[in-house]
């Protein structure tokens, strides 16, 4: 008798992954808790229900999520195909009619004969049962405590608390400076971009923060017992009085501005965020500020005034593992042959990345059951930069991570014209994409690639 895969979440990594599985003719147990538990921020039953927006983000081929969408495309993505049956007028954007979306994807699972859907939590974790975790940000209490005993509890989070990712190229280094504290640090010029303030700047800056409107979180955020005093919003603590950032994120001391010669009344740092240095986040600066205010406040940084911003700061209940400490980028869970995880709980950040990496966990965890070498995306494609990146960034560093194309390799030419870039990216991950799918023996994938190639090359 073939053995049983479960698979816990019906959200959008685990209802990709329940069909992948099924399609490749494995029998599969899809758990799903609501209705009878719900999360506090779903209002339905269905699969796939999207909570947040209904925009899967740009569709345009050069753009990162674009290029994901059709690396989906190419891989046979079952919940691509139901966005675009559901997509709405966006212009550039690939949205979707939430509810014919969810309706789609829970008629296309719940039909699939060797999927069985329980409406029923999962409370603990069965280590000698083949098994996808797709529970996501807001995985049930029980369930959370089983993993953290399976990770321990240093490895698993339960707030957000992520700093603003910017451009690197889009930093105005006539204003800022690059260097570290005290000249310490291997690198000469300084690991850190730093954007100093006059004390009138500061002042200015201080009360535009402290007075700057946040988005309130929800009643099931706000009860969370897990808030630590490290994730305090930087609005916040602009509030606790004038001095408290200048002595405490924004500190200036062992700096000193070679544009003038002197230390700063306050800095605000910048750290590489990824191995190509094209982006930096701003240490310190969690927030909870609504995002069109968030952009014009920390434009007020010197050296931020055309800051061109991948990640803006959030912070809210979001259940993740620590990856780069657990999870391999096969999105197998490292220590246990059987166990792999899938969607925002690996810290992949976005909707189709969710999906992604619940396809990717489908795929590998069905050929290691046939005896099959596991398969790693390629690292200049979308997938598998995003994988890299949750699997690969210093742990202690980690934070959770959407597409963009600031984490794929560096071209091996420079290329100066912004859209001749951006084409040039895409080409690659596209091409490097196919080239590894068709070495893969996967008939599913090699009939997907004749019927449906990727749009937009």
């Amino acid at each position: 008798m073939a053995r049983i895969i479960t698979v816990i979440g019906g959200g959008l990594a685990g209802s990709e992954a329940a069909w992948q599985l099924a399609e490749r003719g494995c029998q599969v147990r899809l758990f799903e808790m609501r209705p009878a538990q719900t999360t506090g921020a779903h209002v339905s039953d269905r699969l796939a229900e999207l909570v947040c927006s209904n925009s899967l983000g740009s569709k345009l081929p050069d753009r990162a999520t674009g290029i994901l969408q059709n690396e989906m495309r190419m891989l046979g993505s079952l919940l691509m195909r139901c966005a675009q049956a559901a997509a709405v007028p966006a212009g550039g954007a690939l949205a979707v009619d939430r509810e014919r979306f969810a309706e789609r994807v829970t008629e296309h699972v719940g039909a699939h004969p060797n999927i069985e859907l329980r409406r029923e939590e999962v409370r603990a974790l069965q280590l000698d049962q083949p098994t996808i975790v797709a529970s996501g940000p807001l995985t049930s209490p029980a369930l959370s405590v089983a993993i953290g005993r399976l990770t321990g509890e240093d490895y698993l989070y339960f707030y957000d608390a992520i700093s603003p990712i910017v451009q690197a190229a889009s930093i105005d280094m006539s204003r800022a400076f690059q260097a570290n504290r005290y000249g310490r640090g291997e690198d000469a010029a300084g690991d850190y971009i730093n954007c100093p303030m006059t004390e009138p700047e500061y002042d200015c800056f201080v009360k535009a923060l402290a007075s700057a409107e946040t988005i309130e979180l929800r009643d099931f955020e706000r009860d969370d017992p897990n808030f630590f005093e490290g994730c305090v919003p930087v609005e916040q603590l602009a509030r606790r009085g004038r001095d408290t950032l200048a002595f405490g994120p924004m500190r200036p001391v062992g700096l000193t501005d070679p544009h003038t010669g002197r230390r700063p009344h306050a800095v605000v740092q910048l750290r590489q965020d990824d191995i190509a240095g094209d982006l930096y986040n701003v240490v310190g600066f969690q927030t909870n500020i609504r995002w069109k205010r968030q952009r014009e406040v920390l434009r007020m940084i010197p050296g931020l005034e055309q800051a061109e911003f991948v990640r803006m700061g959030q912070m809210h209940r979001n259940t993740f593992l620590n990856a780069p400490a657990l999870l391999r980028p096969t999105m197998r869970f490292r220590g246990q042959e059987l166990l792999y995880f899938a969607g925002q709980i690996t810290g992949v950040e976005g909707y189709v990345g969710n999906i992604a990496t619940g396809l990717l966990a489908a795929l590998n965890l069905s050929r290691q059951l046939r005896g099959l070498s596991a398969w790693v995306p390629p690292a200049d494609t979308m997938l598998g930069a995003l994988c890299h990146y949750v699997t690969h960034t210093e742990a202690k560093r980690f934070q959770p991570m959407k597409a963009n194309l600031g984490i794929l390799p560096p071209l091996p030419v420079k290329i100066r014209n912004k859209a001749e870039r951006k084409r040039a990216y895409a080409e690659r991950a596209l091409n490097s994409m196919l080239a590894s799918l068709r070495e893969l023996d996967d008939s599913l994938i090699a009939r997907q690639l004749m019927e449906a190639p990727a749009q937009g090359l």
